[in-house]
């Protein structure tokens, strides 16, 4: 199968990427390349042919021969969003229906949209793929929107299949520090403590970052009258934790390391608790295989095989929201985060 992999140079996608090469597949990625700062550690088998260019800008041409589509590439994280609603509508939104557009024109028969269980914001009771969404956030109303109208075009020919991943956490050679697990294990290992703000007892399902990898190719190989415009939740029944419960496993993996609590909330009030069963029971085989005790005990050896140091966990690297805001502040980016192109060289910076 021809696939080809939207932000293939991102924290998931550094991951998905080879093990769909492993699998058999030929992958081409495409990724606009914000994160290319972000290499902490060679963790990877093979590398795939990377096309540098935007989502927004994505022709027929590009897509031509594939037969899948994953969709990765979107401005993530809620604080990422929150700073700049308009250009996250445009990318997250109108970029990610305009690529499904471009897919279905282009032939392509399977799409794989990575959406999120943010989309669920607060909920009391237990959610699954039948519950209404409340998104809290520019980033998860985004991924809402996106499920919605990218399912209108499905049809005969064009299949698409929405995964809304827990949040993910582990190591990845384009690691992530701004995700709870991961940045709760930087902060114990530079440290030696988990200072945390807030009492730690929302509700957070966690997956790790190859089990996303995992449901996908589980999705790619599935008959399509299983996963034909589906949603399913990504992760397990039994990883859904408050997040005190994360703090905990670090400290478990990290047991010289101090951990504190707030007492309250911090004023996120977001909150909810997940039901994995469907994906567990529609898709073969698909079983999680890590689980935050596993992940934390990676990231700690990951950080001991790195001697990681705390100017690297800090840096704008491994945190989107530092990174895009340094581009933008370098005037690499313009307004609506296309790259500029250096007046001296006519090369884009």
């Amino acid at each position: 199968m021809k696939i080809v992999v939207t932000g293939t140079e991102g924290y998931l996608g550094a991951l998905l990427a080879p093990t769909l090469l492993e699998s058999g597949h030929s992958v081409l990625g495409i990724d606009t390349g914000y994160y290319k700062q972000g290499w902490l550690y060679n963790g990877v088998t093979a590398s795939v042919e990377t096309l540098a260019k935007d989502i927004r800008h994505v022709t027929v041409e590009d897509l031509a021969g594939a037969d899948a589509v994953v969709h990765m590439a979107e401005l993530s994280n809620d604080p990422l969003g929150e700073l700049i609603p308009d250009v996250t509508f445009t990318v997250n939104h109108k970029g990610s229906v305009r690529l499904a557009e471009v897919a279905k024109q282009a032939g392509v028969q399977k799409f794989v949209y990575m959406s999120s269980c943010s989309v669920y914001g607060v909920a009391e009771d237990t959610v699954d793929e039948t519950s209404a969404v409340n998104p809290q956030t520019a980033y998860a109303e985004c991924k809402a929107l996106v499920e919605r109208d990218v399912a209108l075009l499905a049809d005969d020919e064009f299949s698409p299949t929405f995964m809304r991943n827990a949040t993910a956490y582990g190591a990845s050679p384009r690691q992530r520090f701004d995700i709870v697990l991961n940045n709760l294990a930087g902060l114990a290992w530079t440290t030696g403590k988990i200072a945390m703000t807030s009492d730690g007892s929302p509700w957070r399902p966690l997956v790790h970052g190859l089990d996303i990898a995992k449901s996908i190719r589980a999705v790619l190989d599935a008959p399509r009258e299983a996963v034909h415009n589906q949603i399913f939740n990504v992760g397990d029944s039994e990883q859904v934790y408050r997040v005190r419960e994360i703090a905990e496993a670090v400290g478990r993996a990290l047991p010289e390391a101090e951990i504190t609590f707030g007492e309250s909330n911090n004023g996120d009030n977001r909150s909810y608790k997940v039901n994995f069963d469907k994906i567990h029971s529609t898709l073969e085989g698909f079983r999680c295989d890590w689980n935050a005790d596993k992940g934390a005990q990676q990231l700690v050896d990951v950080f001991k095989a790195i001697d990681l140091d705390e100017a690297t966990f800090k840096g704008r690297g491994h945190t989107r929201l530092k990174q895009l805001e340094h581009l933008i502040r370098t005037e690499q980016l313009d307004k609506e985060l296309f790259w500029k192109v250096a007046p001296t060289s006519g090369i884009a910076k």
